[in-house]
């Protein structure tokens, strides 16, 4: 979830979260109301080739419904071409500790063979990138060439979006690391605080 791909992912989690999180059927489903205290660190190796330069999100806290200002910025000084894993580790603070969530419904601590794939299911080759991606030239199809990229200032409208049961009120954290043939191209470290309805 690093440079080129990791503000596309982040895009595409809106994506997984409207469709994918609506797949855990429960008979009271929690409402996402707000993201607070958003921060993030890059928690790669020194020569990790893929490096998140900057990545800002407002208002704090984020509502939801309601609109999100990002920015970005990312380098990657190799290709990113397909196949390009992703683990992703999902961790929640319970009493203390931090707890590993599981991998469920593809949401939680899953391994990814391939977002290049995802990508391609969420945007089907041929297929316009989405705004604001279009706009500044931002591809959302591997490969992503080496280079550096950004995203300006952006307002996204977030989307009324339910929990699975398993998702409740507390602080997480996320590390997402992308690899090409068994290397580590780079990691990012994302903790967070979710409020549900």
């Amino acid at each position: 979830m690093i440079s080129v791909p990791l503000f596309i992912v982040l895009w595409t989690a809106g994506g997984f979260l409207k469709e994918g999180i609506c797949a855990v059927q429960i008979s009271r489903p929690l409402r996402l109301a707000k993201i607070v205290g958003f921060s993030w660190e890059n928690c790669g190796k020194a020569d990790d080739p893929a490096v998140m330069k900057s990545l800002d999100l407002s208002p704090d806290p984020i509502n939801i419904p309601g609109d999100l200002t990002a920015s970005a910025a990312g380098t990657t000084s190799v290709a990113l071409v397909s196949p390009l894993s992703l683990n992703v580790t999902l961790e929640k603070e319970v009493a203390g500790f931090w707890v590993k969530v599981p991998c469920l419904d593809e949401l939680g601590s899953c391994h990814y063979q391939d977002i290049c794939d995802i990508l391609n299911q969420l945007i089907p080759p041929g297929q316009s990138c989405p705004e604001p991606l279009r706009t500044y030239g931002l591809p959302c199809h591997c490969p992503f060439k080496a280079g550096e990229y950004s995203l300006p200032q952006s307002i996204f409208s977030l989307p009324k979006m339910d929990l699975p049961f398993w998702l409740t009120n507390g602080q997480y954290r996320v590390q997402g690391v992308i690899g090409n043939s068994e290397k580590e191209l780079g990691c990012l470290k994302v903790v967070l605080t979710l409020h549900s309805d």
